[in-house]
């Protein structure tokens, strides 16, 4: 599995001390069961999909890419931040194409040699 992450990676707030360890153990695919993966969608017709990191065990992530949009704390968190991830961008561009606005800010900080 390979694993990528947003440049402006969104964290639940209790685990802004930990994020570094977290994502250290997510790419090492270690067992992290409260540990919720938010990402882009693997389809092109939903946007963000949510689940838990224990999921990416299974053999159907062995040749994936995975991009890491945010990590959170359990499932309520992670719908929380869908949310919260939502409403910024349609705050910021008035649509809710989130797809669009997260790969080109990627995109930017990447070019930028960050």
């Amino acid at each position: 599995m390979q694993m990528k992450f947003y440049c402006d990676l969104y964290v639940s707030e209790c685990w802004q001390k930990k994020k570094e360890k977290i994502i250290k153990k997510l790419k090492r695919n270690r067992i992290q069961p409260q540990v919720y993966v938010v990402a882009l969608s693997q389809g092109d017709q939903n946007e963000l999909e949510f689940f838990s990191s224990i999921l990416l065990k299974q053999h159907v992530f062995d040749n994936t890419e995975v991009f890491v949009v945010g990590i959170a704390n359990g499932y309520d968190e992670s719908l929380f931040m869908v949310r919260d991830i939502t409403e910024q961008i349609y705050a910021e561009t008035g649509t809710a194409d989130l797809r669009k606005y997260i790969l080109e800010r990627q995109k930017e900080y990447v070019k930028a040699g960050q």
